[in-house]
């Protein structure tokens, strides 16, 4: 059950990343709100996923799905850069999450 919750608190995680486009510098009510409470909800969910995951399994897990995910969305919602090695090193990070998972 931790690592559920860890992955949804990465999910809100990429949601605020993504949220924070959109608010325009937090000038823009309705999405500002969302934002942060995708924030909240992510660092909540996360500090749940910490009493029975390692701290620095969890964290850096919690951050690598965020990473992954915005920079996908990056590239879906905003037309960012698909290159190949953009690609590889989301790999890398993909793996060293998946390498975290199978250690911890």
């Amino acid at each position: 059950m931790p690592w559920l919750i860890l992955l949804v608190a990465g999910l809100f995680e990429v949601c605020w990343a993504i949220g924070l486009k959109y608010t325009e510098g937090f000038s823009r009510f309705w999405p500002s709100v969302g934002t942060v409470a995708a924030m909240v909800a992510s660092v909540g969910l996360l500090g749940l996923a910490m009493r029975t995951l390692p701290v620095g399994t969890a964290y850096a897990v919690w951050t690598g799905i965020g990473a992954v995910g915005t920079v996908l969305f990056g590239i879906i919602l905003f037309g960012e850069p698909a290159t190949v090695a953009r690609l590889a090193c989301v790999g890398l990070i993909v793996a060293g999450i998946v390498g975290l998972k199978l250690t911890a």
